[in-house]
């Protein structure tokens, strides 16, 4: 029996680990192809062996989207193996947490670059492709998909770079979704509210244990999986059923 994705393409940024290795191994149960895009190929190709493995089709793009350049590439690539492009989950994050007064500069000028510039890069070469989906395609809709964070919608001390990004994020998609909407690509911004993943491994351990450990030492925290469910839930609904805003929190341990 065919799944609910069978016949379109998927391109997940960021598809090394974490979010984005498990929402592309979730996406290939449902039975899309998938484009599997970020830096570190030997990731990449473990990732393409479990989903092959599986029964499903993945395709390794090694790219680094924060280059307009290969960022294009990444999607003509995926174009042309596949034939089509149905779904973008823009994925590939970065978070950098610290005071202003004393920031390191070109931190917050490399997670400027991976969460504003690489998404804009990747929506920008994708979206034709995706409007063209919407209209000759097996399931006339389009998805973009982009993971963003609760910091997208509350500040706290010690992130006002990522909460730029993450506000940043979340206005475009809103701009976005307007308007295309009624070509039937259909637009919608993810929010976890806390996540296990490497996504602040390039954080000073100090500033890191400081500003997060207490967030651990009480909540249940979210897996990338329960994000992966999260993203299959907004692309997989019926063609006129639109999410625009997911939010997805973890529970108190008590």
């Amino acid at each position: 029996m065919p799944s609910k994705l069978t016949g379109t393409v998927a391109l997940v940024t960021g598809a090394s680990s974490g979010i984005g290795a498990a929402t592309a191994r979730r996406l290939a149960e449902d039975g899309a192809s998938v484009a599997l895009v970020a830096r570190r190929k030997a990731r990449l190709d473990g990732v393409a062996a479990e989903i092959e493995k599986a029964g499903g089709t993945a395709l390794v793009v090694e790219a680094d989207i924060t280059d307009r350049t290969q960022a294009e590439a990444a999607v003509q690539q995926a174009v042309e193996h596949f034939g089509r492009l149905d779904t973008l989950v823009n994925n590939a994050g970065l978070m950098l947490l610290g005071p202003v007064v004393g920031a390191d500069v070109d931190e917050w000028e490399r997670m400027l670059a991976v969460n504003v510039q690489g998404l804009l890069h990747t929506t920008h070469a994708a979206l034709p492709h995706l409007l063209k989906a919407a209209e000759t395609g097996p399931r006339k809709v389009a998805d973009i998909v982009n993971i963003s964070s609760i910091a997208g919608r509350v500040a706290w001390n010690g992130y006002g770079v990522y909460n730029l990004t993450k506000f940043g994020v979340n206005g475009f998609t809103e701009s976005l979704r307007q308007e295309v909407t009624q070509r039937h690509v259909r637009v919608g911004v993810l929010e976890p509210g806390g996540v296990d993943t490497e996504l602040g491994s390039h954080n000073n351990p100090e500033i890191q244990g400081a500003m997060i450990a207490p967030f651990y030492e009480t909540t249940e925290v979210l897996t990338p999986d329960d994000i992966a469910d999260g993203v299959a839930y907004m692309v997989t609904r019926p063609r006129h059923a639109s999410i625009g805003e997911l939010w997805i929190m973890p529970t108190d341990q008590a």
